[in-house]
């Protein structure tokens, strides 16, 4: 076992070594890593400058590794090593001692030179040590024979002198005894901490090295923070430049879109002033309309008024009424194909201006694009405007387009609901002229019940009359009686003929036959 701790600690001498010519002396400041790139060789691009950095990066990387899994290594190897050795004893101490010296020769003179300095310092404090135990223990001896002389003295016989060092004896071999197990005890742990404190001085031999590397790796690191400051300068003043040419280019294009706004503003203000013209026609229209209302109004009162005349010209109405429905009919599904025709265009300028809002879209974002590579083409800038010219002519072209459509599609909408309000006219129309023919026929019936009783009664009368016995009647009495209901049905059928020119005198007629 210590033959193979030997050759571990051989083994591990070299590790740290050999990842060490990657890294530079601590004093050399002037020598570079191959990852880091000289400021004088530094007029490539930033892409050369990135790929240096994250060489740079990941050599440190590999080395900050190498070192921690180097000491893991031995830590966990010695470990292992120890849980051995401390069931070996103090036997085995010097052979310790002699792999702390490999140790000690593969980390490097100076390590050995303050590992000697801490030996002979403990040994000194340990010599000083037993010097003060040794003066103790003769200071307590001498008291000690000192106590017996005065305790024998006091007694006279000799026997009892020598029952007492007897006594004596005894309890000093007793104590002897238990000073030698305690000094076992004592031994035991004294092996361990010997155990433990050499283990501890590799530790330290260790952490020396790992921190020795690290300062070295520090230093590294120090200088390759200084050429990114310098190239982080270099890039800012590159990238300042850079801003202020793009927000030059930048002012000019606000400008230019500045006077196309100015130009728009000018465009819809006199847009404004034509909705305000319109706007004013509309209200006179409006006024017409409430006239025509007005007048249509003071033509159903005298509608109302001259309800007998339509009495009579009743059936001819009819016939007008059918013919009216026939054309208000067909203006009807005319206007219908019209507004449908109206509201295809207007569905496809719909869609025409969401295309073309989409286009403005896409070449909005082609001006951003544009603008982001400004700098480096200004032949893509010239192509782009007229671009811009072409589309703000087309859409000009579009808009005035849409104008049209728009206007000739509220003048349909207005057609439409004109000949709307005409229909609901004509319907009520069509219902009062429905209600007063039911109204005829309702007087006409009722006419009809009353001749056919009066009829029936001047038979009854005729009958009684010639019924009746010991009367003569003269032929004039008949005829009169005959006469009656014939004058009768004559001024019945009369009043039936002109039941319709003299239509307030027929609701009269009923009244006077329930008389």
């Amino acid at each position: 076992m210590k033959d193979q701790e030997l050759e571990n600690g051989t083994a591990k001498g070299p590790s740290p070594t050999s990842s060490s010519p990657s890294l530079p002396p601590a004093t050399d400041e002037n020598v570079t890593t191959p990852g880091v790139c000289h400021p004088a060789t530094e007029v490539e691009g930033a892409a050369g400058n990135s790929v240096t950095v994250c060489d740079v990066s990941e050599e440190l990387s590999r080395q900050l590794e190498d070192i921690l899994s180097t000491y893991c290594v031995d830590d966990k190897q010695e470990g292992a090593g120890d849980s051995e050795e401390t069931d070996k004893g103090a036997q085995e101490t010097p052979k310790n001692g002699d792999t702390e010296l490999v140790v000690q020769e593969v980390n490097g003179e100076k390590e050995e030179m303050r590992v000697l300095e801490d030996s002979r310092t403990i040994n000194e404090t340990e010599k000083d040590q037993k010097r003060m135990q040794d003066k103790k223990k003769a200071k307590g001896l001498g008291k000690e024979i000192t106590l017996l002389m005065q305790t024998l003295n006091t007694l006279s016989t000799p026997e009892e002198k020598l029952t007492a060092l007897c006594k004596k004896y005894a309890e000093l071999l007793e104590e002897h005894r238990t000073s030698q197990k305690q000094m076992r005890i004592l031994q035991k742990k004294q092996t361990q901490l010997i155990q433990e404190k050499d283990l501890l001085r590799n530790e330290h031999s260790k952490a020396i090295l790992a921190r020795s590397k690290l300062e070295s790796l520090c230093r590294e690191l120090q200088r390759h923070n200084r050429t990114l400051k310098e190239e982080g300068v270099q890039r800012a003043r590159e990238e300042e430049e850079k801003r202020k040419e793009v927000t030059s280019h930048f002012q000019v294009t606000l400008n230019d879109i500045q006077s196309q706004m100015e130009q728009h503003n000018e465009r819809n203000a006199k847009l404004r002033q034509e909705n305000v013209e319109l706007a004013d026609r509309l209200k006179k229209l409006i006024e017409q309309y409430e006239l025509r209302e007005e007048h249509i109004d003071k033509v159903f009162k005298h509608k109302d008024l001259q309800q007998q005349l339509v009495d009579a010209k009743l059936q001819q109405a009819q016939e007008m009424l059918k013919e009216v429905e026939e054309r208000h009919q067909r203006e009807k599904e005319f206007l219908l194909k019209e507004a449908v025709e109206s509201q295809r265009m207007c569905e496809l300028m719909k869609q025409q201006e969401t295309h073309l809002k989409q286009q403005l879209a896409l070449y909005t974002e082609k001006f951003e694009e544009f603008q982001n590579t400004l700098s480096k083409s200004n032949e893509v800038f010239t192509t782009f405007k007229q671009e811009m010219e072409k589309m703000t002519k087309k859409i000009k072209k579009l808009e005035k387009e849409t104008t049209m459509y728009r206007s000739r599609w509220e003048s349909s909408n207005k057609a439409l609901l004109v000949m709307a309000e005409e229909k609901t006219l004509r319907d009520k129309e069509q219902e009062a002229l429905q209600a007063k023919i039911q109204k005829l026929e309702k007087l006409c019936r009722a006419l009809q019940t009353e001749r056919n009783d009066l009829n029936k009664k001047v038979q009854d009368l005729c009958k009684s009359l010639e019924a009746t016995p010991g009367q003569h009647v003269t032929q004039e009495e008949s005829s009169s009686c005959i006469g009656l209901p014939l004058g009768e049905n004559a001024e019945l059928s009369n009043s039936g003929a002109c039941g319709q020119q003299n239509a307030p005198s027929s609701p009269v007629l009923p009244s006077t036959a329930a008389e």
